[in-house]
């Protein structure tokens, strides 16, 4: 079998319908639709089994106790026959014959496939869009280290199964930045990547996900998924071979997106001074990295009002950003 869809499912009742519905191509074999619910206490567990029933070669439901998005993808990956794996968020979708084309692109033999995304809301109006990569054809961490500074999302990738298999390398449970925390080791283990510049996952960015929660302690867990990516890549000895781009990476989604969606839900809280102190003291040189001096201008406004302490201007340039939807792509 070429492919595996892992879809984790925790009471998604009013979206888990159409989010499987996008992944089904009847007559189409060489894939199939792992189902995990994760716990569910709504109807999403009823919904499942009745796609099961309607598709039984093609859907499998496997039921576990509530263990969060890492753990239920971790669920799927070790039940997959495919010998590739996509994750769908079941609040989300894959766009119209994507699953067909991801089936064609895997005889190409590739170890990942970064794929394009575009956010759109509950009126299905698109928000906006998040390429695959900046890189083509054929490459590797190693002839390309930017890769690491690309959306780390496990949504938009298409994985060659035994990159999880043969390292152990497995999702986080019950915590924030799940894909950060994962998806760039993958890299150091993939002889192939590839892109495919289409937008094969639609995002539905909903009040109460974790993008808008409005739990702003939890932001601070982007210091732990920082230290573990760096300690990982220290256990390997690959640090310093690639310590420029973890280091803006480190930059922009602790000090930088974090900071944004703090100021955004509260430009006082005492969070932003931690995420900025405990950036600057693991990155104390981060000015003469070669990224940052070269990002964009956008960035580059940001990041001065932040360390200096401008939060409400901050909230304000991103609230009037987000009212033109997205157009600072922050």
């Amino acid at each position: 079998m070429k492919l595996s869809i892992v879809v984790p499912v925790y009471n998604v009742e009013s979206y888990l319908g159409k989010c499987l519905d996008s992944l089904i191509y009847a007559g189409l074999n060489e894939y199939e639709i792992v189902i995990v619910n994760d716990g569910a206490t709504d109807s999403s567990p009823e919904i499942a089994k009745d796609y099961e029933r309607r598709y039984p070669d093609m859907i499998r439901v496997i039921t576990q106790e509530n263990g969060g998005l890492g753990a239920a993808r971790n669920t799927g990956i070790d039940a997959a026959n495919g010998e590739y794996v996509i994750f769908v968020d079941s609040d989300d979708t894959l766009a119209q014959d994507a699953v067909p084309q991801i089936l064609n692109r895997i005889d190409e033999g590739f170890d990942i496939c970064i794929y394009g995304m575009k956010a759109v809301n509950d009126s299905g109006e698109e928000l906006n869009q998040i390429p695959a990569c900046k890189k083509a054809g054929i490459f590797s961490l190693e002839t390309y280290p930017e890769l690491l500074l690309a959306a780390h999302s496990a949504c938009n990738k298409v994985f060659r199964r035994s990159l999880f298999i043969d390292t152990g390398i497995r999702f986080p449970g019950r915590v924030w930045y799940e894909d950060y925390r994962t998806v760039p080791k993958l890299y150091l283990h993939a002889d192939k990547v590839t892109t495919d510049e289409s937008q094969w996952y639609i995002y539905l960015q909903r009040s109460g996900s974790i993008m808008n929660n409005s739990n702003i302690e939890k932001n601070l867990q982007i210091i732990d998924a920082v230290d573990d990516l760096t300690s990982y890549f220290k256990q390997l000895g690959r640090f310093e071979d690639f310590m420029s781009e973890l280091e803006y990476s480190a930059f922009y989604e602790q000090f930088l997106a974090a900071s944004i969606r703090v100021c955004l839900a509260d430009y006082k809280s005492p969070v932003l001074n931690k995420l900025k102190h405990s950036f600057t003291e693991r990155f104390p040189n981060y000015h003469s990295n070669k990224y940052i001096s070269v990002m964009p201008l956008k960035y580059k406004l940001l990041s001065f009002l932040l360390m200096n302490g401008y939060t409400r201007t901050v909230k304000v340039i991103m609230q009037i950003n987000n009212r033109n939807k997205g157009k600072l792509g922050v």
